[in-house]
């Protein structure tokens, strides 16, 4: 079931702020900066998925539904690290949702295994399976869905019924499409689509493989799209550089909400400790591909990258300027260091897990209950993520900012909450 995500409302500003020799505006270039290319390089890679989709769907194999499998992995590589970008960037915010949203009930796209149950309460089209459905009712209208385009996904289905689970674009979408549902619970092993899902004439399985190479194809495309939109946004004179600038202080602020708020009430709460508390497979981020250790490293990165004003591109270039680190250590070199040091550290975390995952120990498998060596990885990088808020909240004292609140979770504020 999908859970909604708190909009973050920030950003009353001290009067008086310290003067710096580090300008504020040179900050604000160098975020920008690295914002245009990391979601630059989301678009490239997405571009690259967009071929391997097209490859797979023109010429169905095993081989090509590997390549667009990987492709869509590496995809996820620098799109993490621009969820920074999120909570203190409205634009962001008001965007975010066509091209990641997550937890999604999966039966609106196509066919699922019988345990995943049918229509619910809470969600009418939970099982519409739009893949094998060509008309359907929605609201009392008749849905024309012959042809399966990105507008049929992005207007019609994407939320249908108001329903935040009815998540019918972006990443996951595909991913799924690539993957299939992971029916492994606790134990190893990702979800087994196969390449005959999209087979010619007799080699199709499970019916429809025409429609759901449609779908495949209008979801990569429309992903492809919105990121276009968004590299536009960043650019010189882009509408986010724009309103990044308008004000310094608000400016700085929207950095600072961004790095609060994913590491503590999105990363450690939402996507890490509810998934423990819960030991549920089905919070994973990315819980199709178990590319979920993946996730977590690239978007605590993504927090480090815009603390220290610089970023490394998919072909290696490195974009780096005047940075938060640089105006901190003006002000309070110890507080810079302690910074430093927890980001550092929540990196040694995350990466842990990520290593032992590409070991063979499963993110689902740490996830199980009983599984100590799983929760202690976790916990970890729970850890280390509210470890390093703690600082976030110190600079946004030392650069004289005040009153900006970042996302909560009731994983962290509330645990009893969760359960009731």
């Amino acid at each position: 079931m999908k859970r909604p995500h708190l909009l973050t409302t920030v950003a009353l500003i001290a009067l008086a702020s310290p003067a710096f020799a580090v300008e504020k505006t040179d900050v604000l270039t160098t975020y920008a900066d690295i914002a245009a290319a990391t979601y630059g390089d989301s678009l490239i890679t997405a571009q690259h998925l967009q071929g391997a989709v097209n490859a797979l769907i023109s010429a169905p194999s095993a081989e090509n539904l590997t390549a667009a499998r990987q492709a869509w992995l590496a995809a996820r590589v620098p799109y993490q690290q621009t969820e920074v970008y999120r909570f203190g960037n409205a634009i962001v915010d008001d965007w975010e949702g066509k091209v990641n949203a997550w937890p999604l009930d999966e039966g609106l796209i196509d066919y699922v295994d019988a345990s995943y149950g049918g229509p619910s309460d809470e969600n009418e089209f939970a099982a519409l399976n739009v893949v094998a459905s060509p008309s359907f009712s929605l609201s009392g209208t008749t849905i024309d869905a012959t042809a399966i385009t990105p507008a049929l996904l992005s207007e019609t289905l994407h939320e249908a019924d108001g329903v935040e689970a009815n998540v019918a674009t972006g990443y996951h979408a595909i991913e799924f499409l690539l993957w299939g549902q992971d029916l492994n619970g606790h134990g190893k092993g990702v979800g087994n689509r196969s390449w005959t899902d999209y087979g010619l004439a007799d080699d199709c399985t499970n019916d429809n493989c025409d429609r759901r190479g449609e779908y495949l194809a209008a979801a990569t495309d429309l992903l492809v799209s919105d990121l276009e939109w968004m590299t536009a946004q960043w650019v010189d004179g882009g509408q986010a550089r724009t309103e990044l600038n308008a004000d310094e202080n608000v400016g700085l602020a929207a950095i600072l909400t961004g790095m609060g708020s994913l590491s503590y009430g999105e990363q450690a709460g939402e996507r890490m400790r509810l998934g423990l508390m819960l030991n549920d497979p089905e919070e994973e981020h990315d819980c199709f591909s178990d590319n979920t250790h993946n996730s977590h490293y690239y978007d605590g990165l993504g927090v480090q990258n815009v603390y220290l004003g610089e970023y490394v591109r998919v072909d290696g270039t490195l974009v780096s300027g005047a940075s938060l680190s640089d105006m901190v250590a003006e002000a309070d070199a110890g507080l810079d260091t302690e910074m430093q040091t927890k980001l550092s550290s929540t990196m040694r975390a995350l990466g842990r897990i990520k290593s032992a995952a590409e070991a063979g120990f499963a993110y689902d498998q740490m996830l199980e209950r009983g599984n100590e060596g799983g929760e202690a990885l976790i916990m970890d990088g729970v850890n280390g993520l509210i470890d390093q808020t703690r600082s976030i909240e110190r600079v946004v004292n030392v650069l004289g900012l005040d009153q900006i609140a970042f996302e909560g979770s009731d994983s962290l504020d509330d645990p009893n909450a969760v359960f009731q």
